[in-house]
């Protein structure tokens, strides 16, 4: 395991986690009553689907990545005959085989799918980043109750670049008494000073 840091309002950090969180979702919205009382008895189910499903990015299902096989459902059960016994270092021999296969299809799949996310994400990215010293808007939806969100301003500042951190992670602070924030740099975009005139008729 590789333990990844998040910052806040930037599911992209965990991006499988909060991927499987929007299928999982889908489903629930899809799959339970109008009291949503039965949401628990709705996740077999779709835990079952989804581990015999084909996974888009490694196009393999999560069973045989896993396992080696498919899962046998009911529908197997019923048109499949059983099949032949074997024994257990032909089974070992051919398991070890067939992960090892699975897994380097996974991989490379993996790899072409992580290109091409990465070339889509690029060509609105901010290469260029922010300086040490620089002002920007922060980018900080708030719900008030009583308010329609949609009509809430969704940026604040301006706040300085008080330390680069990394590529894409940034130390921000509003003003000198204020708490720093570490944020994303998809938050943050560049502050235009207004113009002096700016308002005067």
């Amino acid at each position: 395991m590789t333990k990844t840091r998040t910052t806040p309002l930037h599911p992209q950090s965990d991006g499988m986690v909060e991927r499987f969180n929007r299928t999982i979702g889908n489903f629930l919205r899809t799959a339970v009553n109008e009291k949503q009382t039965n949401w628990d008895t709705c996740i077999p189910p779709f835990l079952l689907s989804y581990r015999a499903a084909v996974h888009e990015s490694t196009g393999k299902t999560p069973a045989s990545v896993v396992f080696g096989a498919e899962l046998r459902l009911p529908i197997d059960l019923i048109s499949d005959r059983p099949k032949e016994e074997e024994g257990v270092d032909n089974y070992l021999s051919r398991l070890h085989d067939q992960l090892r296969l699975t897994h380097t299809e996974a991989r490379q799949k993996l790899k072409l799918e992580s290109d091409r996310m990465k070339t889509r994400y690029d060509l609105r990215a901010n290469t260029g980043g922010f300086q040490v010293g620089e002002k920007v808007w922060l980018y900080n939806p708030k719900r008030t109750k009583g308010k329609s969100p949609k009509l809430q301003k969704s940026w604040e500042g301006p706040s300085t670049v008080v330390t680069r951190l990394n590529d894409v992670v940034y130390r921000i602070q509003k003003n000198p008494q204020a708490k720093m924030k570490v944020v994303h740099i998809d938050r943050l975009t560049p502050y235009q000073e207004p113009h002096p005139n700016e308002g005067v008729t």
